[in-house]
């Protein structure tokens, strides 16, 4: 029983992280695609405009396998690598956080140029999402440790705003007003 309200208040946690999460990608997607008007511009000039402000992206890439390195350098249990021990509790952590950060760097990379290619102004919109990744990222690690709760609002502010943008920009293109 106590199990039981345990786990709805840590899901009752994770859900209003998430929502709040939302809201503000939600928001910020709105006064992002609000700001670009005019012309389009070249396609290659879009597409440089998404991927100068990726390596922000990137960045998270390799601080998190940066870290994974880190705590297997300096822990006899872990420096032998993971295919001939079994990794110590902080190894799987730096693990874990790697694997989310790999999937959302490479979701959010390719959803990027896919709006550089569609939006005729895509910049505030890359700019905004790349902040909101840094931010979400940054909020995840820090949170990760504390279970569920702790990194709903992290995760949720890197991958809602690369999903509901996906969306933007499938529109856009279903509707045939792609740059």
């Amino acid at each position: 029983m106590a199990e039981d309200a345990a786990f709805h208040r840590e899901q009752t946690q994770v859900a209003a992280g998430v929502a709040a999460a939302a809201l503000i990608a939600i928001a910020a997607i709105g006064v992002a695609l609000w700001r670009g008007d005019g012309p389009a511009e070249p396609a290659a000039e879009r597409l440089a405009i998404a991927l100068r402000p990726d390596l922000f992206v990137i960045v998270w890439l390799l601080a998190a396998i940066g870290n994974v390195a880190r705590l297997r350098f300096f822990s006899a249990q872990d420096i032998a690598g993971s295919a001939t021990t079994v990794a110590s509790d902080a190894v799987r952590r730096g693990n874990a956080i790697l694997q989310n950060t790999l999937e959302q760097a490479a979701l959010a990379v390719t959803v990027h140029l896919g709006l550089a290619a569609t939006l005729p102004h895509p910049a505030p919109l890359l700019l905004t999402l790349v902040i909101l990744f840094g931010l979400g990222r940054l909020l995840f690690w820090l949170g990760y440790a504390r279970g569920a709760a702790g990194r709903a609002f992290g995760f949720a502010l890197t991958f809602y705003p690369t999903a509901f943008s996906l969306i933007v920009g499938l529109a856009v293109v279903l509707t045939g007003r792609a740059a």
